[in-house]
């Protein structure tokens, strides 16, 4: 037997953290040390405090810790069906615009250490969807020029795209989580049903 076999049958599922278990998770990245890179964040913490999230779903402000968590994903016994991933980068375009970016086309560079866009973030993000069948969506923001220095809060033109965001997510995320049958992704440990 494999090693990650053996692995697989002897972990108890609710020992899994949530983002392992529950069918949709989102992350939201950033370093909210330096400016509209903490936009990731903003997003998740709105949702938090203006919708009542499905238990299906898995919200989850990710900070700089994204590489941990997806390689945790990546060798782990269980995945979502659905991973999105709520990040600002400089794409050249308007500040403050929402878009959508196919996980392949992440740019390769950004300004601090701890980015989403550098590897091997990138390339977690694609054996995720290519090799363990994980629907892997990115919702970017145009970030504002970016702070040399540690400077908190975002501008205001990112600021205003974080409700926008939010509701694209809820939009897209939320009913598609509420219609899933939550007994059958994360049943409360002991109860028929758990890890599909």
């Amino acid at each position: 037997m494999r090693a990650v076999e053996h692995f697989e049958k002897c972990v108890d599922q609710c020992d899994l953290p949530d983002f392992c278990r529950k069918p949709t998770v989102v992350f939201g990245v950033g370093n909210v040390l330096f400016g509209d890179d903490g936009f990731g964040c903003e997003v998740v913490n709105y949702v938090e405090s203006h919708y009542p999230v499905p238990e299906a779903v898995c919200l989850l402000d990710a900070g700089t810790g994204v590489r941990k968590l997806l390689f945790t994903l990546c060798l782990g016994p269980a995945y979502p069906e659905r991973l999105l991933i709520l990040d600002a980068i400089d794409a050249g375009r308007t500040p403050g615009e929402i878009f959508e970016i196919d996980p392949a086309e992440i740019p390769p560079v950004k300004l601090d250490d701890f980015s989403l866009h550098q590897l091997p973030t990138s390339n977690l993000l694609r054996e995720l969807q290519d090799n363990c069948g994980v629907e892997v969506r990115v919702l970017a923001c145009q970030t504002g020029p970016l702070p040399e220095e540690i400077s908190q809060g975002l501008s205001k033109a990112v600021s205003g795209a974080v409700p926008q965001a939010a509701e694209w997510l809820i939009r897209e995320y939320f009913p598609r989580a509420a219609a899933l049958p939550v007994r059958d992704f994360a049943a409360p440990c002991g109860q028929v049903g758990g890890m599909v």
